[in-house]
């Protein structure tokens, strides 16, 4: 039986495109389910934050083929696919979701596919996007939400010894809060039951390393050790299943929102400052719906 697929540079790891894009991914499934919500205008400026290797991107394009799309990742190995599959269709911006991002125009929807449960700070997360959005913007997200992956966390206990949860899983009513705080207006944030069954072992371990384990692989030295914790979290679950839980935000962007003060307590959540932080400012036509910011 074949190990998963995992991939290192200099003991650090990165996302397996090759190998991500190979895997039965309900991922597809939620990345229509957001781009059927996009409101969307020819000319418009979207951001695509979390692109992985571009799928999603490609989906918008096929149906909004004359916006300006931006793919965002942290990933070179995801940026460099969703390059491949888009080529000059999109422009590319690698850059740390829940991080000040660099000076962009602003937005005009921002979509996002199973990304943002791996920010730690959806505080910081949602004043960033906001202040790259102009007011009234859309955001349309998909991501891991409370109460997700709760057999996969009871295998990785029994085999650690330790409760240890790298993702926020966020409920209903707390990510509505943070929007609200971050300057959107919440239309809808919803969870939603999504169970993956994969029966063949070899396939669910390589889904559990390419896709769900990376937190914990980066720190092992060696690949014989990260296929052996994989191996040891598949045979420690009670059973084959993903038990996958959604959440889903629909919301816009305020029109009158002052959301300086919020990303500068993001910021500072991370030890940095705005003040070397080039800011987008409103598209001209925007002017008369936004606020002074001080």
């Amino acid at each position: 039986m074949g190990g998963p697929s995992l991939t290192t540079r200099d003991n650090v790891f990165d996302w397996d495109a090759a190998s991500y894009d190979t895997l039965p991914l309900p991922h597809e499934e939620w990345g229509r389910r957001v781009v059927a919500q996009l409101d969307l205008e020819p000319g418009d400026r979207a951001l695509d934050a979390g692109c992985g290797t571009g799928r999603d991107a490609a989906l918008v394009l096929e149906r909004h083929p004359e916006i300006h799309l931006t793919c965002l990742d942290a990933s070179p190995s995801m940026l460099a696919a969703a390059r491949d599959r888009l080529g000059e269709r999109a422009a590319y911006l690698q850059a740390t979701l829940g991080m000040p991002l660099p000076a962009v125009p602003p937005f005009d929807a921002v979509m996002s596919v199973a990304a943002f449960h791996w920010v730690p700070d959806h505080v910081a997360l949602f004043a960033t996007l906001a202040e790259a959005m102009r007011p009234g913007a859309q955001l349309v997200s998909d991501c891991g939400g409370a109460g997700q992956l709760r057999i996969v966390n009871a295998a990785i206990a029994d085999v650690t010894g330790q409760e240890v949860d790298p993702w926020e899983f966020a409920d209903a009513t707390t990510t509505r809060s943070r929007l609200v705080r971050a300057g959107f207006e919440p239309q809808r944030v919803e969870l939603r039951p999504d169970l993956l069954r994969l029966d063949d072992p070899a396939l669910l371990e390589r889904y559990l390393a390419t896709v769900i384990l990376g937190g914990y692989l980066r720190g092992m030295p060696s690949t014989a050790e990260q296929v052996r914790f994989v191996r040891e979290v598949r045979l420690a679950m009670a059973e084959p299943v993903i038990d996958y839980i959604r959440l889903e935000v629909v919301a816009r962007r305020a029109m009158r929102h002052q959301t300086r003060a919020t990303l500068a307590d993001a910021a500072a959540r991370f030890g940095h400052t705005t003040g070397g932080v080039d800011l987008p400012t409103p598209r001209r036509d925007d002017v008369a719906d936004v606020p002074t910011f001080s």
